[in-house]
């Protein structure tokens, strides 16, 4: 058993953990003194997500590739400490957009990586073809994006939240306007300002002046979210795909694709929890 080889890939691997933790924990600390408890949420949310490949690695004996988990790592703290409590999804026009985009890479890495675990098995009989892996991966990964904008719409409706991001046009087109109430949808160009009135909860009327354009409420942005996700589908897809068809000619796509441990790295993983245990139990008795 290489004790090195484990020692240095844990220690490599546990670097932007304890990184990525540190600075969660100074923004837990920021907000709680600010007495933003949505945020403290968020916060330790994110400290207990970072405990996925942990999870994975240690409970479903799946070893995940360095750059992946790193990329997963930073994926939480992207969306949940930059987006939402930095609010880097108002500052960054495309934060939102990039973030979709890798979701759409990741879901379909858990996608790929549980068919080939099965295809790979000697107790799976039957051996799937790398297309149709390449393509259950896709659609698993369409999937959940899909269900991840049920929930923004769902949320939006239900609860009032502006999951589906709002965004300003100047051009729609739509039959609801024609006034021969046709099937002929009227275009209108240049919009430069929309004016709302309605009436609040105590019979008070309102108006509300939108300057630049006309309010689309999240169709686009649904849109947009379900393009990004299926390019990252794709990009991980055709990695999948040529990596099974030729794991020799394909190194790169080893840094994308987790793999079932062998009993030998379930051992290896055992004895290094073991010896970390005790030598934590050590220091605590000289202390």
């Amino acid at each position: 058993m290489k004790k090195i080889e484990v020692g240095e890939y844990k220690k490599k691997d546990i670097t932007i953990y304890i990184i990525l933790r540190i600075l969660v924990i100074i923004n837990l600390i920021i907000q709680l003194f600010r007495g933003n408890f949505e945020n403290v949420f968020m916060c330790i949310l994110t400290l207990i997500l970072f405990l996925i490949p942990v999870f994975i690695d240690r409970k479903l004996n799946i070893k995940l590739p360095d750059t992946l988990e790193k990329i997963i790592l930073l994926f939480i703290f992207s969306a949940e400490i930059l987006g939402e409590v930095q609010n880097f999804y108002g500052i960054f026009k495309n934060w939102d957009t990039i973030l979709h985009t890798i979701n759409g890479f990741l879901c379909a890495a858990i996608g790929f990586s549980m068919i080939d675990i099965l295809n790979r098995s000697e107790k799976f009989h039957t051996k799937m073809k790398p297309i149709f892996v390449g393509v259950v991966a896709f659609c698993f990964s369409m999937t959940i994006g899909v269900l991840w904008e049920f929930f923004e719409y769902g949320m939006d409706n239900i609860f009032k939240t502006d999951m589906q991001k709002d965004r300003i046009v100047q051009s729609i087109s739509s039959v609801e306007i024609n006034p021969e109430k046709e099937n002929n949808p009227i275009v209108v160009d240049n919009i430069n300002k929309t004016v709302i009135y309605y009436v609040q909860k105590d019979g008070t009327s309102k108006e509300l002046t939108i300057d630049g354009g006309y309010l689309d409420i999240g169709i686009k942005d649904t849109m947009k979210d379900l393009i990004v996700n299926f390019i990252g589908a794709m990009v991980y897809s055709f990695i999948g795909y040529f990596y099974i068809k030729g794991r020799d000619e394909y190194k790169f796509a080893e840094n994308f694709i987790p793999k079932r441990k062998t009993k030998k790295e379930i051992e290896e993983t055992r004895l290094a929890d073991m010896l970390f245990k005790q030598n934590r139990k050590k220091k605590k008795e000289k202390e």
